[in-house]
């Protein structure tokens, strides 16, 4: 039997998008350098199990506020309660950015008519926040990456 760290799930339904977190690891790096595929997987494991930390911080300080809901507030409080408050002001401005694209997107219509992005819009928009994200981390500087999905080569093509 597998241990069960996450409620109602084993440790192997956890996970992030291996491709997606490889692509972030990369980019990271100067070109010259190369990350063995075991590095890589454990780089990966180790964000799983901070996003579990965090997440588990912030449901019992949700628990304690008698809340049902996580709020970023409750985040912001776990990330202050083990020792990561160097990475508050980021992930406030991060979170900041967020609602305001979202207010944004969804007052253009995006959102508006009911209908949801496509699988291809979302992963261009999930990318190009990666690269604002680690634009701010890097101190801005390396600027985000623009991609424009139609004219890069799908992998249906």
């Amino acid at each position: 039997m597998e241990p069960m760290d996450i409620v109602g799930r084993t440790k192997e339904d956890a996970s992030l998008p291996k491709a997606t977190m490889t692509k972030i690891i990369k980019e990271m790096l100067p070109p010259d350098v190369r990350v063995a595929r075991d590095a890589q997987d454990l780089l990966i494991e180790c964000c799983v199990e901070f996003i579990n930390l965090i997440s588990s911080e912030s449901n019992e300080i949700c628990n304690k506020e008698d809340k049902r809901t996580i709020a970023p507030e409750h985040v912001l409080k776990a990330l202050q309660a083990l020792g990561f408050s160097e990475y508050m002001e980021d992930v406030y401005a991060a979170y900041e950015q967020h609602r305001v694209e979202t207010i944004d997107t969804m007052r253009s219509g995006k959102w508006s008519n009911g209908a949801e992005m496509t699988e291809e819009e979302a992963l261009a928009e999930q990318q190009r926040m990666f690269a604002e994200a680690r634009a701010r981390m890097n101190g801005g500087a390396s600027a985000p990456k623009q991609s424009d999905p139609e004219t890069e080569p799908s992998a249906n093509s």
